[in-house]
């Protein structure tokens, strides 16, 4: 297990609370400080931690990351952003927070400003098992957390920025939350508890949409002909936990709205394009809707195959190798030549069969069912100047192994759409 371990109250406890049990319960503690150099404190803030460590007997990382101020997504998302990447990065089962119930409540009215939906306002949850990620106080109160620490006499850094309200959660924390408690005493306690019975319903909503996507979603494709037969509500269910499946962030309703619009009401033959987050894309094509992973492609200048099991392309997922009797480019005829990575740039053909004429590309990838926004990805394996295997379609007649001789298969992993935003705190 891996704390995130800032050297702040709450996860200064949670490190002393892990430290005194990992032991009897078999489990190997580490702590990693995410050094995001914003403050001119951070030397010190990660030289305390690192101390602190070394104290209980704790192997201890300090990664240093740069955080990009000029994404759009504020200094707070993006710090948020990079400290998740870096410790989701690490190998380890889990990564433990020390988000605590405050932190929850806090979390829960951000999302109602942001006009979030039943995940959302769900707000986080004890255990994410598609991020590894644990959170053993939520329902512990920072005034439960600094008795404890003051108890047991444990030392910890106050950031100064945890008392900037420029930003979103330290308004709340500081400006709004002590007037609602002077009205509701409990504020807190019971908002937690409110994104707790929020969570059940999200949970609801993922089971149905787990029951309606049983035959209609297939190979991570949505069936669009079976989409329409739902109710709208359904329908966008559906939508929403197919992204969250993916890994993507929730678009607002008004932009869902506009996804299922498109993908039951365009015509048949309409480019369905709708862009998802930075890169991604939701296509539609043959009566399936599916997402697609679309960064610039850089020109495979030098690139070429040199053996082993896979070989990743820059901005355009990986080929992998797979070594076949009786099919694959004849290992016999190939050993020795070059085998270059290039993409269409018109007017290619292609023959694979010896007793009849070369073809296009273009009838080739229609009659292989190969989508057209993958056509002008799709990496193309040359010697010299001759096209000889194209991943998904076939190889040359000229090099294809013949029965009983060993042959290599080269296929095409598209780049998988995935996260791009920061993650919901």
């Amino acid at each position: 297990m891996l704390i995130a371990f800032s050297g702040g109250l709450d996860s200064r406890v949670l490190l002393q609370l892990l430290a005194q049990c990992s032991q009897q319960h078999g489990v190997l503690l580490e702590a990693m400080h995410v050094h995001h150099g914003l403050s001119p404190n951070a030397d010190r803030w990660a030289a305390f931690c690192a101390a602190e460590c070394q104290g209980l007997g704790i192997a201890f990382h300090c990664q240093r990351i740069c955080v990009d101020t000029s994404s759009g997504l504020g200094i707070e998302a993006g710090a948020r952003l990079a400290r998740y990447t870096a410790l989701l990065s690490h190998d380890a089962d889990y990564v433990l927070l020390a988000h605590h119930q405050d932190d929850q409540a806090e979390t829960l009215l951000l999302q109602l400003l942001r006009g979030a939906g039943a995940k959302g306002l769900a707000a986080m949850a004890i255990h994410d098992p598609s991020r590894r990620l644990l959170r053993p106080l939520i329902d512990v109160s920072r005034d439960e957390i600094q008795a404890y620490a003051k108890h047991a006499g444990l030392q910890w850094v106050d950031d100064e920025s945890n008392l900037d309200t420029r930003y979103d959660r330290n308004f709340l924390r500081h400006m709004v939350f002590p007037v609602l408690a002077q009205r509701y005493p409990a504020v807190r306690s019971t908002l937690a508890r409110s994104a707790a019975h929020l969570a059940e319903a999200a949970c609801l909503l993922d089971e149905l949409a787990a029951l309606d996507a049983d035959g209609m979603v297939v190979d991570g494709k949505v069936n669009v002909d079976r989409l329409g037969m739902l109710s709208s509500q359904r329908a966008r269910n559906l939508l929403r936990w197919w992204l969250d499946a993916h890994g993507l962030p929730m678009p607002g309703l008004p932009r869902l709205q506009e996804m299922l619009q498109q993908l039951l009401h365009a015509g048949g033959q309409a480019a369905i394009k709708i862009r998802v987050c930075e890169s991604t894309y939701l296509r539609r094509y043959r009566g399936w809707a599916s997402l697609s992973a679309e960064p610039p492609v850089p020109e495979p200048a030098g690139l070429c195959w040199q053996g082993g099991d896979r070989l990743l392309l820059p901005a355009n997922g990986q080929l992998m190798a797979r070594h076949v009797m009786g099919d694959g480019l004849a290992i016999s005829r190939w050993q020795g030549c070059r085998l270059d990575i290039r993409y269409r740039s018109g007017g290619e053909r292609f023959r694979l069969d010896a007793r009849r004429p070369s073809r296009t590309l273009k009838q080739l990838f229609q009659e292989a069912d190969i989508a057209p926004w993958l056509r002008e990805r799709l990496p193309l394996i040359y010697i010299e100047d001759e096209l000889v295997l194209v991943p998904g379609v076939g190889v040359a007649a000229g090099w294809r192994a013949q029965p009983g001789e060993q042959g290599l298969m080269l296929d095409w992993q598209p780049l998988r759409p995935s996260r791009d935003e920061p993650f919901r705190h």
